[in-house]
């Protein structure tokens, strides 16, 4: 489920970055990305759970749930800030948040596999 937010992530950073690069504010289909995206990880917090109540250890269960509580807030903030800001800013700020998930994906896969 990660390298699948991981590679969601990419795509949407790459094309928020380009039309940063052309001057143009975010569109509403990458908003819907964005979302996309945001299911994604409201559906990799359901399978943490169940794993985890299953009988999955994880060594630091606050550092794990902390990235994932993150990550679900730090996309639609990115959206309102980027929705409310209309200049080319707007896709700056959406890159980022991706760019940003990437990275907090890449460390939950490391905590959940340190387990």
């Amino acid at each position: 489920m990660s390298w699948f937010i991981v590679g969601c992530c990419l795509v949407l950073a790459g094309w928020a970055l380009v039309l940063a690069l052309r001057n143009t504010s975010v569109t509403f289909n990458q908003l819907i990305g964005a979302g996309v995206i945001e299911v994604a990880l409201i559906a990799q917090m359901i399978v943490a759970g169940v794993s985890l109540g299953g009988g999955h250890e994880l060594g630091d269960p606050v550092t794990f749930w902390g990235y994932l509580i993150t990550a679900l807030v730090m996309m639609p903030v990115a959206a309102v800030v980027a929705f409310a800001e209309r200049s080319r800013w707007s896709s700056v700020v959406l890159a980022v948040a991706a760019a940003v998930l990437i990275v907090m994906q890449i460390r939950v896969n490391q905590v959940w596999m340190m387990s």
